[in-house]
């Protein structure tokens, strides 16, 4: 969640450019990003639950850590994403680590995939960068089996980190002013609309951009999260579709 990292999606009228996949990991080696990128994971990882056996699509999956790591866990994965980049870069990862999965280019509003066709849905930081998530959500719904699960991770309305992208935004930043933040409720709104039931909703990264802050506050982030998704960077969600 760099201020100026590559995204699952890019902005209307936001071309994604060859270099993001690069761009990315170095946010993600960065003091802080290592920090957040792991809690963000983590919570991720702990919504999905038990993945083995399961079929699993991963909408935006950027360069292919979070696909990786599910086929890992003895998941059958497909992953999308919009940037031929990142795409490049995700079968890249997966071929040195050796993981079946099947990935293509694609965008979330048009899933190319029958309906009830996977088991699990998951997409992180990729609603905010898409004009339609209502249609997004449906596409997601769509494409789950009675049953199914979605697990979102989205950008928080209400944090530091969202004043610093929307200060941004409005200084010229084409990434970040097209960009839409939402709260906890919002995206239960989005998941209800579609027909989903939502089981759980968590909050992450309490901590300003400040790698002091960061390290003092982190040990304490998942107790937080439990509690409340007031304040926090990254809001995550668990819904289920109906047997």
């Amino acid at each position: 969640m760099a201020e100026e990292s590559p995204t699952k999606y890019a902005a209307p009228g936001c071309v994604p450019t060859d270099d993001w996949p690069q761009v990315y990991a170095k946010w993600r080696a960065s003091k802080i990003g290592v920090l957040t990128d792991r809690l963000e994971r983590d919570l991720i990882l702990e919504l999905l639950g038990d993945v083995a056996g399961l079929d699993v699509l991963d909408v935006g999956c950027g360069d292919g850590e979070l696909a990786v790591t599910l086929w890992e866990r003895r998941s059958r994965v497909s992953a999308i994403d919009a940037s031929e980049a990142m795409i490049g870069a995700a079968r890249a990862r997966a071929q040195a680590r050796r993981a079946d999965i099947d990935f293509e280019i694609a965008r979330a509003e048009q899933l190319p995939f029958p309906t009830a066709r996977f088991d699990l849905v998951v997409a992180v930081t990729a609603l905010c960068f898409l004009g339609d998530a209502t249609g997004v959500f449906r596409e997601m719904a769509r494409v789950l089996r009675p049953g199914g699960r979605l697990v979102i991770g989205e950008l928080g309305k209400w944090s530091t980190w969202a004043a610093a992208r929307r200060i941004r935004g409005w200084s010229g930043s084409q990434l970040w002013r097209e960009a839409r933040f939402r709260t906890a409720g919002e995206l239960r709104a989005l998941a209800e609309q579609a027909g989903l039931t939502v089981e759980l909703l968590r909050g992450a990264i309490f901590y300003p951009r400040h790698i002091a802050l960061a390290r003092l506050m982190a040990p304490a982030d998942a107790r937080i999260g439990r509690w409340t998704t007031k304040g926090a960077a990254f809001v995550a969600l668990s819904a289920t579709r109906a047997e």
